[in-house]
């Protein structure tokens, strides 16, 4: 194992905003559905637990429950939507590269767990010009599960050739955090991001209301 540290990212709302062109796949298929657009407003606390997810609590918003095979072409569709639009307007928060330039400059592994698929997640940082920062982008399809489960996690830190036991993961909401615990890895909540809680309610080690923050948080922890 390498005493190299391993930092773990969420991607949507701790990286990078990806909410608009997720709220513009979402209204896609809700549009499609008969049903009308939710407002970036109304649909902040429904992003953070990938495209099946957000498409349920989008329904659930209308107060729709679809049968399962609504629910399969409704899925289809956002992630062919998705794919064809996944950086109209997202961007990178700020501070990103340059957090992400300096971490790696002192050796650390650098990785991603998401629950956005990955060929989406890679895709999407290669857009950003993000991608070869990191070692590891790890979806839910990459191990056979997702967060909060924390084999999606540790096994994205074990594909880096990091060790748990010099493992932060980096979100922005309560699976996040649960998936930190999980694993047993100390976590720093971001203040910023997409949530269904205060950020102070996460229960994380650290909370920052920047990415120039992160280093000074990560050394805290580390020590």
């Amino acid at each position: 194992m390498s005493p190299r540290p391993t930092v773990a990212f969420d991607l949507d709302g701790t990286l990078v905003d990806t909410a608009p062109d997720l709220l513009a796949a979402l209204n896609t298929v809700l549009s499609e559905a008969g049903l009308a657009p939710i407002s970036m407003e109304d649909a902040h606390g429904l992003f953070g637990g990938g495209a099946r997810v957000l498409i349920e609590r989008g329904l659930t918003f209308h107060g729709m429950r679809p049968d399962a095979a609504d629910m399969e072409r409704m899925f289809a569709r956002f992630l062919e939507f998705y794919e064809d639009h996944l950086a109209d307007h997202s961007k990178a928060f700020p501070g990103a590269a340059e957090m992400l330039e300096q971490l790696a400059a002192g050796d650390a592994h650098l990785v991603v767990v998401t629950n956005k698929y990955e060929r989406f997640a890679v895709k999407l940082l290669s857009m950003l010009g993000l991608a070869a920062r990191f070692s590891v982008i790890a979806g839910p399809d990459t191990f056979g599960v997702r967060k909060p489960d924390p084999g999606h996690l540790l096994g994205a830190v074990a594909r880096a050739g990091g060790s748990p036991a010099r493992t932060i993961m980096i979100g922005d909401s309560m699976t996040d955090v649960a998936t930190a615990r999980a694993a047993r890895v100390p976590v720093i909540a971001v203040s910023y991001g997409y949530r269904d809680r205060e950020a102070a309610a996460l229960g994380a080690d650290r909370l920052i209301d920047r990415l120039d923050e992160v280093p000074a948080a990560l050394a805290e922890l580390l020590r």
